[in-house]
């Protein structure tokens, strides 16, 4: 697996996320990204300023319990976003059709990818947050492929 680009934010702050998440939309042209991070790191709430960031107009949640959320964009493109943390085996992602989704080229921003590594697309970008304090995070953004 070959890692081109490698970047590290340090003490990241909730206010600082949307500014971080439209200047990495910027950066990167991949549209898979993979969020990385123990429960209440933040994945989901980055993954929303992400989705600010490309101009969603609909209300986001988390996906827990339904896989994947599909929200629309100002431009009516869509993003997806999905959430692996209660599914039993790779088969069941791949029984919702998640490949279509990786291969739409549309957003997917993807927790818990851990969970369906046999289904991962070739190149992505990934996002590792690690807890500092209460109020700040290390992000680690990594592109692959």
């Amino acid at each position: 697996m070959q890692v081109d680009m490698q970047q590290t934010f340090k003490s990241v702050e909730m206010k600082d996320l949307d500014e971080l998440a439209k200047k990495l939309i910027t950066q990167h042209s991949l549209k898979i990204w993979l969020m990385l991070g123990e429960m209440g790191a933040g994945k989901t709430t980055f993954v929303k300023s992400f989705c600010k960031a490309l101009q969603v107009v609909d209300n986001m949640s988390s996906p827990t319990f339904s896989i994947v959320n599909e929200y629309k964009t100002e431009s009516q493109s869509s993003v997806f976003h999905f959430d692996f943390y209660r599914i039993k085996n790779q088969q069941e992602a791949f029984d919702i059709g998640v490949e279509e989704y990786f291969y739409s080229n549309e957003y997917c921003f993807i927790e818990w990818p851990e969970r369906i590594p046999d289904l991962l697309p070739e190149q992505w970008m990934q996002v590792s947050i690690t807890i500092e304090n209460e109020n700040q995070r290390t992000i680690q953004v990594t592109q692959h492929g």
